[in-house]
C-alpha cells in the first residue's frame, strides 16, 4: 500500500466512523476495519484478539490485545471522556487508562503491553509505556488521514510513528534555516544586534503563516502562498508589512476599503505580529522561491505536532542549535520528565478538580480565575534565555 492510497484508505475509514461507535456492539468491527483497509493486515482476526479474560477480584475481559507490537486496548463508546473517571463493577472509578493498566499488571510479563490505546471511536489516546506516567499523545479520528503514520506502531514495533515525527521536524528545521540564511543576506547590517531580533521574528512570523494555511486557521489552503505569489520580489517587502498589520487588528478596526485579498485574513490574537518597528529587508528570487515552492507548496505543516512546531520556533529564534541545517529534537517523552514534575501535573490536577465541581455557575467563574491564573504564569528557559508566558489562547509568547 502506496502512502497515498493509504491516507485515502484512512480517509474514508474516517469518514466511515464519523459520528458513530458504540462499546459493546462496534469496537470489533471498528478495530478489524482498522487494521485490515488502513494497515493492511491481510488476517486482522488472528492479528489482534478480542474479550481475552484476565483474573482480578472477578474475571474481566481486556477490550483488545496485539501481541506482535505488545498493544493494549481499552475501548469506550462514542463521547465518553476517556480522561474521566468510570464507575467499575466493584465500585472503584477508574480512567480507561487505569483501567487497561490493571488489567495488565495481572498478565505474565512477557506479555505486558509496550503501548496502551484509549478510545471512545472518534480520538484516540496512546500512552507509552516506557513512560507510564507521561502525557498521552491525541490522534483525532477527523486527522487520521494526515496522521496515519502515528499509529503505525499498530502494526510497526520499531515504533515508526516516532521516527516519522523526528523526520519532519528535520525537514522542517532544514526549511527554516535555508530561509534564515537566505533573508539575512539581504540585511544591510547582518550582525547588528536589532536585525538579528528583527529576523528572529519575521521567521517566526512567516512560519507560522505557513503553518496557518495548511491547518485551517488561515480558513483556505495555501491562502499565504496565493497572496505572496502574485507580487513581485520587490513588492514583497510592502506586501508583508502590509498583512502583518492586518493580522494584529480586529475585522471591526480594519479600513473598510481594505483589499479583499488582506480582508479575507483573520485576525490573530496573542500579539504575534504586533511589533510594527521589526525590520524587513527587500526579498529576492532565491527567496521567493524558498518560501512560495520549499515551504509553502513543498511541505505539509499541519503534519507537525504542537512539541516539534515548538522546536521549530527554538531553531528559529536561535540559530546556534540548527545541525546541519536541521534543527534540534527534544522528544515528547523527554519534555514532559521535564515540564511534568515541575507544574503541569499540579495544573492538571487543579483543572479536573474544577471539571468536577457540579454548580455549572461555580464551575464556570472557576474555570475563569483558572485561565487567567494560566495567563500570568511566566518561565525561565534557561538553555535558551527568554521568558515563556502563557496567553488567553493557551499558546505560549517570547518575551
Amino acid at each position: 500500500m502506496t502512502d497515498a492510497q493509504q491516507k485515502a484508505a484512512a480517509k474514508e475509514f474516517a469518514g466511515q466512523w464519523k459520528g458513530r461507535g458504540y462499546e459493546k456492539g462496534e469496537s470489533q468491527s471498528f478495530w478489524i476495519s482498522l487494521l485490515q483497509d488502513v494497515y493492511g493486515v491481510e488476517k486482522p482476526t488472528e492479528y489482534i484478539t478480542f474479550e481475552q479474560q484476565v483474573q482480578l477480584d472477578n474475571t474481566a475481559f481486556i477490550d483488545g490485545y496485539i501481541d506482535a507490537t505488545k498493544v493494549m486496548i481499552e475501548q469506550k463508546s462514542i463521547n465518553k471522556d476517556l480522561r474521566k473517571p468510570i464507575k467499575q463493577s466493584d465500585g472503584t472509578m477508574l480512567t480507561p487508562f487505569q483501567q487497561a493498566k490493571r488489567y495488565s499488571s495481572e498478565l505474565p510479563y512477557s506479555r505486558r503491553p509496550r503501548w496502551i490505546v484509549t478510545s471512545n471511536f472518534q480520538s484516540f489516546l496512546v500512552y507509552d509505556m516506557e513512560n507510564p506516567s507521561g502525557e498521552p499523545e491525541e490522534i483525532l479520528l477527523e486527522n487520521l488521514p494526515n496522521e496515519v503514520y502515528r499509529l503505525a506502531f499498530l502494526v510497526d514495533s520499531g515504533s515508526e510513528h516516532i521516527q516519522k515525527e523526528m523526520e519532519i521536524s528535520i525537514k522542517a528545521g532544514e526549511i527554516v534555516g535555508k530561509l534564515y540564511d537566505a533573508i539575512l543576506k539581504q540585511y544591510k547590517n547582518p550582525s547588528d544586534e536589532h536585525t538579528l531580533k528583527s529576523l528572529n521574528m519575521l521567521c517566526v512570523r512567516l512560519v507560522f503563516c505557513l503553518y496557518a494555511e495548511d491547518a485551517g486557521i488561515f480558513g483556505k489552503h495555501l491562502m499565504f502562498h496565493d497572496y505572496l505569489a502574485q507580487y513581485r520580489p520587490k513588492d514583497i517587502r510592502n506586501r508583508l508589512i502590509e498583512l502583518f498589520k492586518v493580522l494584529d487588528q480586529k475585522t471591526d478596526e480594519r479600513d473598510p476599503y481594505l483589499d479583499e485579498d488582506l480582508a479575507a485574513f483573520p485576525y490573530v490574537n496573542g500579539g504575534l505580529f504586533a511589533d510594527e518597528d521589526i525590520e524587513i529587508p527587500n526579498f529576492n528570487d532565491e527567496i521567493m522561491d524558498l518560501l512560495l515552492n520549499e515551504a509553502s507548496i513543498g511541505f505539509d505543516w499541519s503534519e507537525i505536532s504542537p512539541t516539534i512546531f515548538g522546536a521549530v520556533f527554538e531553531s528559529t529564534l536561535n540559530p546556534e542549535t540548527r545541525r546541519s541545517g536541521g534543527m534540534h529534537y527534544t522528544s515528547i517523552e523527554n519534555i514532559h520528565k521535564v515540564i511534568n514534575p515541575l507544574f503541569l501535573d499540579e495544573l492538571r490536577a487543579e483543572f479536573e478538580e474544577i471539571k468536577a465541581v457540579s454548580v455549572i455557575k461555580t464551575r464556570n467563574k472557576k474555570l475563569d480565575a483558572f485561565q487567567n491564573k494560566l495567563a500570568a504564569l511566566k518561565f525561565f528557559d534557561i538553555k535558551t534565555p527568554r521568558l515563556i508566558q502563557f496567553n488567553y489562547s493557551y499558546s505560549c509568547k517570547v518575551a
